[in-house]
């Protein structure tokens, strides 16, 4: 039986044969994603012509590390391929994402990218959002703001994420993540409407409708392909 470290790598190395010359592709954030972008600088350094947008300042330091050319969201033309991980993946392929903190680099790459797809282990795979916290970046400026209108619209757990020292933790993008607990979403999509209306709210951990397929990995060492229906 593999290591759920092993399942990763797996599922990581696969994804990167999905890569083809010319591509530019979308480079998620992850544990699952460091596999792929270190599998993707082995075949970038055997002849593999590609370009890359990262998804965080995590990831660009990887695939510099491995010679994978970078280039800025704003120089994209096209993106063919996005591939990152998921904290959540329901029946729908709809997701949570956030838990690493790089959400909303990770929500833009994934908007502009032709084809999104997600890698994960088995324990990702949830009958319904929510068990997991739903990550929310909001803006410094008025966070305070944010949280007092999450705590008039919600009936849930919600705390300011903070590093091991005790201080905030900040984004790439310079804003703070607000962990809301859930235990189930019922509503995905009207919730996620609902958070985009409060002011200072820059971005939600809620994916949907975005992924449309996504490659799962199991302790057998098995692979599964699951595709987003409608």
């Amino acid at each position: 039986m593999l290591t759920n470290e092993a399942i990763k790598e797996l599922v990581g190395t696969q994804a990167a044969e999905l890569v083809q010359s010319g591509m530019t592709i979308g480079l998620g954030t992850g544990t699952t994603m460091e596999w792929m972008i270190k599998a993707l600088g082995k075949k970038v350094n055997s002849g593999l012509e590609i370009r890359a947008v990262s998804t965080s300042m995590a990831s660009s330091q990887l695939a510099m590390q491995y010679n994978i050319p970078l280039i800025e969201l704003n120089d994209a033309a096209r993106i063919q391929l996005a591939v990152d991980g998921a904290d959540e993946i329901d029946p729908e392929l709809r997701l949570i994402k956030g838990g690493g903190g790089a959400l909303f680099q990770e929500k833009m790459v994934a908007a502009a990218a032709e084809e999104f797809v997600i890698i994960a282990d088995h324990t990702k795979l949830v009958e319904q959002l929510g068990a997991y916290p739903l990550p929310v970046e909001v803006m410094i400026i008025n966070w305070k703001q944010v949280e007092k209108q999450l705590i008039n619209l919600l009936d849930n757990p919600l705390q300011l994420r903070m590093k091991k020292d005790g201080s905030p933790f900040i984004t790439d993008h310079g804003n703070y993540i607000i962990d809301i607990s859930f235990g189930a979403i019922e509503a995905p999509d009207a919730l996620n409407e609902a958070l985009h209306d409060i002011p200072g709210i820059i971005e939600t951990g809620l994916f949907l409708g975005m992924a449309g397929k996504a490659l799962i990995g199991y302790p057998d060492g098995q692979t599964e392909w699951i595709e987003r229906t409608g």
